[in-house]
């Protein structure tokens, strides 16, 4: 095989194949049958099935703490967590530029792969479609994810209630400013790193705590962004305190050398929780005793006043508006 992804390996002859079986099916297969069926046919266990879609074009592809593969599998993995559904099956379709060094791509699958063994999901179906050199950006990949919800759960962005509180599962902001610092080649004396990981083993252990009204990873946008979604949806109020929301200091310190507020910074392993005012302490419990929770906090609760809204109280005692994102803070970030 070449070096480089070549209009040939779009073709559906010898080098497509070739281009299937060394970096996707050897990786991806896990001793399953090959088969290359048109459809794979999937057993589901009991419950209510959840499908959820994304797409990733994030630039650079290899970032500290993750690359485009192991982001594919945990954002689609976390869309399906935040609905209380356990994760089962992944598809995995790529866009892929001519010319793109092939090494890349075979790191980004082995990446994906490593990623799926550890969330417990299967890719089981996938697709390659190959463009000319400047039609993308080396690759672009599309994913859906299925799983299954338990009977016994409803977690919906329409369920908060006042009264509620409102917890975080970690720090905000690292995913998008080690993107971005990656990107104008600033280094500090604490590395950036991105957040990136696969939340359905957290989110197990929260709900087997107490009742989850509310789950929500707030990616693009931020913490900020998510809240007013949230409050929108339920109709609620959200109050926050600034003090009681984790960010680590080299994250501060890039926020303001780059003129950016953490809060509205995209997060891609970390998540709100929205849960009964009197389980606060059992959620706060069952976060922190996970690897990935252990910077978990209470930043606020759901009130009745000003529904559709989200005050912030200051460091100084103030409270404010923290309004929904306008515009685009950083592009291509997942």
């Amino acid at each position: 095989m070449s070096d480089i992804v070549t209009l040939a390996h779009g073709s559906g002859g010898k080098l497509s194949h070739e281009l299937v079986l060394d970096v996707f099916v050897s990786r991806f297969s896990d001793g399953e049958p090959d088969g290359l069926e048109d459809a794979a046919i999937l057993r589901l266990p009991p419950g209510r099935p959840a499908l959820t879609t994304d797409s990733y074009v994030i630039q650079p592809r290899f970032f500290p703490g993750g690359d485009i593969g192991k982001l594919a599998v945990c954002g689609t993995v976390n869309d399906l967590s935040m609905r209380g559904a356990v994760p089962l099956y992944l598809t995995a379709g790529f866009v892929l530029e001519e010319g793109l060094p092939l090494g890349d791509l075979r790191r980004i699958a082995a990446s994906m792969a490593a990623t799926a063994r550890e969330a417990g999901v299967r890719v089981v179906a996938g697709d390659t479609k190959v463009v000319e050199r400047g039609a993308a950006d080396g690759v672009f990949i599309n994913t859906a994810g299925l799983g299954v919800v338990a009977d016994d759960i409803h977690i919906s962005a329409r369920n908060a209630r006042p009264g509620d509180a409102i917890l975080v599962s970690g720090a905000m902001g690292d995913h998008g400013l080690s993107i971005m610092t990656r990107r104008e080649g600033l280094a500090f004396e604490s590395p950036l790193m991105s957040d990136c990981a696969p939340l359905h083993d957290i989110v197990a252990a929260l709900l087997a705590a107490c009742p989850v009204h509310v789950l929500r990873d707030p990616t693009r946008g931020g913490l900020a962004t998510a809240l007013n979604e949230l409050a929108s949806a339920s109709s609620v109020g959200i109050e926050v305190e600034d003090a009681s929301i984790p960010v680590h200091d080299p994250v501060r310190a890039a926020s303001e050398l780059l003129g950016l507020d953490p809060l509205y910074v995209a997060n891609e392993g970390k998540f709100i929780a929205i849960v009964p005012g009197d389980c606060a302490d059992d959620a706060l419990a069952a976060l922190r005793r996970h690897p990935l929770g252990r910077e978990a906090a209470v930043i606020g609760r759901v009130v009745e006043d000003h529904p559709g809204r989200v005050t912030l109280r200051t460091l100084l005692g103030t409270h404010r508006l923290l309004d929904m994102l306008a515009g685009e803070q950083l592009p291509r970030i997942c």
